[in-house]
């Protein structure tokens, strides 16, 4: 009795130990890929709060041994920093705007409808994400210089679209397929338009794939760096390329650069945390919300 009883525990613990070693490997890694991730932050805020000249110093510190906002001031008077930022945001919201719109139709017809040359424009939405976007400069600038959009808003703004709107025709498609046909059927079979089932039925369940593909075309508008060198002028420069001008023929300004890197993704963090619950959210908890 005292073998059997002794012997039942030690197979339990046993048994116990394989996941909880598991777990903690998996927590370890996840561990190991958020410093990885999170490090570059870190250290440009690190970089942004300490002095000028202890960001160029060759054997840096890891933690800040001092706290000073004059980088700040410094990144807001080198050169005008509302204006870029400004046309970033134009610029950014409006590709998103006309991009979810467009490319929401867009997926909605190729999900839902047949017709010749389907396939075709799948494969056509595949092969122009794998296009490099430094091949497309010159062809785009003799584009926009014949069409008068040279040095525009309007002409980035197009250009933009180029690389955004297929991936979200073809994000926004996954999230389409995965909805079944069968909620529009019995919407319309009690007496739906199809376009009132897609607003009452679909529309719903798509919202966070719509939010997390505007996320995605937010950040790519926003940190878009070639193009907005190469098609707009220094008066109309956009926030990415503001921040060369921290770099002179007397070197880089580390310090003002980070710190105008750092105001520069406030926008982005901010975005992100409005939204955060719609991206969380699944297309199976919208549909027991109903």
């Amino acid at each position: 009795m005292s073998t059997a009883t002794v012997s039942g525990p030690r197979k339990n613990t046993k048994s116990r130990s394989g996941p909880r070693k598991s777990r903690l490997g998996w927590n370890l890694l996840g561990l190991c890929v958020f410093v990885t991730a999170g490090f570059p932050v870190y250290w440009m805020l690190n970089t942004a709060f300490k002095p000028a000249k202890d960001a160029i110093d060759p054997d840096p510190s890891l933690l800040p041994t001092a706290l000073t906002l004059s980088n700040f001031s410094r990144a807001l008077n080198i050169a005008d920093f509302w204006g870029p930022v400004g046309r970033s945001l134009i610029v950014s919201l409006t590709v998103v705007v006309i991009g979810i719109v467009v490319g929401m139709l867009a997926a909605l017809a190729i999900s839902r409808f047949a017709f010749r040359g389907r396939k075709v424009v799948i494969v056509g939405i595949l092969a122009v994400q794998m296009v490099p976007l430094v091949a497309m400069i010159i062809p785009v600038f003799l584009l926009l210089n014949d069409l008068g959009q040279y040095d525009r808003l309007t002409g980035l703004i197009i250009t933009y679209l180029t690389f955004i709107l297929p991936f979200t025709v073809w994000t926004l498609r996954g999230f389409i397929v995965n909805i079944p046909r069968e909620l529009e059927e019995a919407a319309m079979v009690d007496g739906c338009s199809r376009t009132t089932a897609f607003i009452r039925v679909v529309f719903p369940l798509l919202a966070p794939g719509m939010v997390a593909t505007s996320v995605y075309g937010f950040i790519q508008a926003w940190n878009e760096y070639l193009y907005a060198l190469m098609l707009m002028s220094q008066q109309n420069q956009t926030a990415t390329v503001w921040l060369g001008n921290f770099t002179t023929k007397h070197g880089t300004e580390y310090a003002p650069m980070m710190a105008g890197s750092t105001m520069m993704a406030v926008p982005i963090v901010v975005l992100f945390l409005l939204v955060q619950r719609k991206m969380a959210a699944g297309l199976t908890a919208g549909a027991v919300k109903g």
